[in-house]
């Protein structure tokens, strides 16, 4: 067990020196880190897993959200009230959930009640009984959930854009699944999926609050010390070979009167220097409340009420999107619009001035966004799984002032859909057909295909 003491920068305006990180490795080989902070006794543990949707077998696409969902509901001869009852009475939360490569536990509890919490957290994660009763009624709910986002039309195009973005990549799912794939799930296949795709090895528990550091680990070990098998290392995921460029998918909704609009290009993975000049330039673009797409689409051509771009790095690949919404008859205005903003910017460049604002916007903006001991440990949880520290967070501010001008505007050059992007929009397709050409090929699909 160690101390890993991080750096502190030196420009006053931008030190942020966070708490040693204590960090310690389980029997089993799950990694564990400590940060105490603060004197409030009160408790955040985030235990995220290499097991997210990406790991679904194929067919069963929705399994790992849905075998993390019904471990949360009978453990270790407990049932779903028994859980609640002990968790409620406490005054603690827990909830689960998946990203596309995360299974994450997240747990906040008041400090004198952490030992007996993590206790519970150790039955759901080691010993889940999977209750058919349970299963039954999870399997219902998800598909009612499912049913209600055909009605969503944003949901419905963030789902058809990762499908049609991703492809066959792991990547290329919604973590939820679909109707279809939700109605073959049997309680051996989330058996299966906890046995061989969970474990300590590809897990990381981190605990932030008012504890003492050693003391924490060594309770952490013991409440998890179940918690064995699943896979001796992670899974390498390959980027993809190509991405859709140039094509349009049209999700056929011919109930709607506006449209909504996506658009999608390739960008860096997780962690990259990258980052840094990227995410100062797309403030300027369309990551803030005065960027140029805001003041071009909305303020001086009404053509929406919201409109935003920014990047979603993951392991092997990123995106860089944007969403927007209008009405249909100007859906074809208001992606020429768009796609005019960001030639401009790769073609010109940022000024000074909007690189001077977008610095001290993220700046700013950066330290509040982890200042609640749920939010610092969900960064540093991601963080170190992703192979970087703490000083991430610490030198995050120096690093978005140390971008200069040049490199801002080489992140637009390098991100800003040299290649034409991917188009898709949901909307009433009799109408959207013809205009939409402009942008490439058409492909029309029923949004019942992505349910």
């Amino acid at each position: 067990m160690a101390a890993r003491k991080t750096q502190t920068r030196s420009r006053a305006d931008d030190a942020w020196s966070l708490p040693p990180l204590f960090e310690s490795q389980t029997r089993e080989g799950m990694k564990v880190i400590v940060m105490p902070r603060g004197t409030l006794p009160l408790v955040t543990v985030r235990v995220v897993i290499e097991a997210g949707s990406a790991y679904d077998p194929k067919g069963k696409e929705g399994l790992a959200d849905f075998t993390i969902r019904l471990m949360r509901r009978g453990a270790a001869g407990m049932s779903a009230k028994e859980l609640d009852d002990a968790i409620e009475f406490t005054g603690s939360s827990l909830s689960v959930g998946v990203s596309e490569e995360l299974m994450i536990l997240h747990l906040t509890c008041p400090e004198a009640h952490l030992k007996a919490m993590l206790g519970v957290v150790g039955k759901v994660l080691a010993r889940p009984d999977f209750p058919e009763d349970e299963l039954e009624r999870l399997r219902s709910r998800t598909i009612a959930q499912l049913v209600n986002e055909q009605d969503d039309p944003g949901a419905l195009a963030e789902r058809a854009q990762t499908e049609a973005y991703w492809g066959r990549h792991p990547y290329g799912h919604d973590t939820s699944g679909t109707r279809k794939s939700v109605k073959r799930f049997t309680r051996e296949d989330v058996v299966a999926f906890h046995r061989d795709r969970m474990g300590p090895r590809v897990a990381l528990a981190a605990v932030v609050g008012a504890v003492e550091p050693k003391a924490t680990a060594r309770m952490v070990e013991r409440a998890f010390a179940d918690f064995t098998g699943g896979p001796e290392k992670r899974t390498h995921f390959e980027a993809p070979a190509s991405v859709p460029q140039g094509q349009v998918l049209i999700v056929d909704k011919p109930e709607q009167t506006q449209a909504q609009v996506r658009l999608a290009g390739p960008a860096y993975p997780f962690a990259d220097p990258a980052h840094f000049p990227a995410v100062v330039m797309n403030v300027a673009l369309g990551g803030g409340f005065t960027s140029r797409l805001i003041n071009e689409i909305r303020v001086n051509r009404g053509l929406t009420y919201g409109i935003s771009s920014g990047f979603a790095p993951m392991r092997a690949a990123g995106m860089f999107l944007v969403s927007t919404f209008t009405k249909t008859g100007t859906a074809h205005e208001i992606i020429r619009r768009t796609l005019d903003e960001l030639h401009k910017l790769r073609r010109g460049g940022l000024s000074s001035e909007e690189l001077t604002h977008a610095q001290t916007y993220l700046a700013g903006l950066y330290p509040l966004r982890n200042e609640t001991h749920d939010a610092l440990a969900a960064s540093l949880a991601e963080l170190i799984t992703y192979g970087q520290g703490p000083e991430w967070i610490e030198q995050y501010r120096a690093r978005v002032r140390a971008v200069t001008l040049d490199e801002a505007n080489e992140a637009a050059r390098n991100w800003l859909y040299r290649e034409p992007p991917l188009v898709v929009v949901v909307g009433r397709a009799s109408e959207l057909k013809g205009p939409l050409a402009d942008f490439g090929e058409v492909t029309v699909k029923p949004a019942a295909s992505f349910a």
